[in-house]
């Protein structure tokens, strides 16, 4: 396993990004986040599963859908715009041996993720797990800052994707399929620049809740959890944040430094895997040592 010394990040930052998209391409951020722990070593506890993951692309996606190939699953990765990070990734899965399919676009978008699923199921007949993971946040001092065009994305982008995937996905869902959505730390302690970003994931978990136990899951034996990360170093981080907020990021945490997005996969892989057989409704906590007690 890598040392303590070797997950510490020598931070650099560019410029916040202004208006809706946000270049959080891997090429912008320096050091790029670390995807990859050459040193987990799969034993096929995902063997031929199908496995669609939002925001494949990279940071915490590309972490999950590298840890997931090593585990012998077939992956489908949607993502919004960057094609070069996208690229790299199914590039990576398909050097493990495994098979890849990406597919750009919106999943805030309920006519794409439709034509989306479509297309994985041509390819693969049926889906085993999927991982909503697709994110945006913006920084906001005030909440007069926050435009109804920004809370509504950042809402869809969230939030409403998981409803429109969620509902593509269902009929296609073998029994004993997994969800696994990715919230936030912020869902339990709330953040006061990110405050449309906040509610979000707060509706994560309750979504992540209520689904678990709805009587349609339960037929057809469908665990649904969730990932709840700390101050992860990905793109997004520099892509929204000042300079003076970066230099600081994962500092508050008893851990004393950002994480990588490899130090979550492994949570996603139990979740997946039937290792969480008997797991439904719960919510895993990466974030550094944090204690919110939810």
């Amino acid at each position: 396993m890598k040392s303590e010394k070797e997950n510490q990040v020598n931070i650099q930052t560019q410029e916040p990004q202004k208006g809706y998209y946000i270049d959080d391409s891997t090429k912008n951020v320096s050091p790029e986040p670390v995807m990859e722990n050459p040193e987990y070593q799969g034993s096929g506890k995902l063997k031929d599963k199908v496995a669609v993951i939002t925001g494949g692309d990279s940071g915490i996606g590309g972490a999950v859908a590298i840890a997931f190939a090593k585990e012998g699953a077939k992956l489908a990765i949607l993502y919004l715009d960057s094609d070069d990070d996208a690229a790299a990734i199914v590039r990576r899965v398909k050097e493990l041996g495994a098979e890849a399919l990406s597919i750009k676009g919106d999943v805030g978008d309920d006519a794409f993720v439709k034509k989306a699923v479509s297309k994985i199921i041509e390819q693969y007949g049926h889906i085993d797990v999927l991982i909503n993971n697709a994110g945006e946040q913006h920084v906001a001092e005030s909440i007069t800052e926050i435009s109804p065009a920004q809370l509504d994305r950042t809402f869809r982008t969230n939030i409403f994707s998981m409803f429109y995937m969620v509902k593509a996905v269902l009929p296609h869902l073998n029994k004993g399929a997994a969800i696994v959505n990715t919230t936030s730390v912020t869902a339990y302690r709330g953040s006061s620049t990110l405050l449309d970003y906040s509610a979000t994931k707060g509706a994560i978990v309750s979504f992540t809740r209520a689904l678990s136990g709805n009587q349609e899951i339960l037929g057809k034996a469908i665990r649904v959890n969730g990932v709840a990360p700390g101050p992860i170093w990905t793109p997004l981080i520099p892509a929204t944040f000042s300079k003076e907020h970066v230099k600081r990021f994962g500092k508050d945490v008893p851990l004393d430094r950002p994480g990588q997005p490899y130090e979550l996969a492994p949570a996603y892989v139990y979740l997946a895997s039937n290792d969480s057989s008997y797991v439904t409704g719960q919510v895993i906590h990466v974030n550094g040592g944090e204690v919110v007690n939810g």
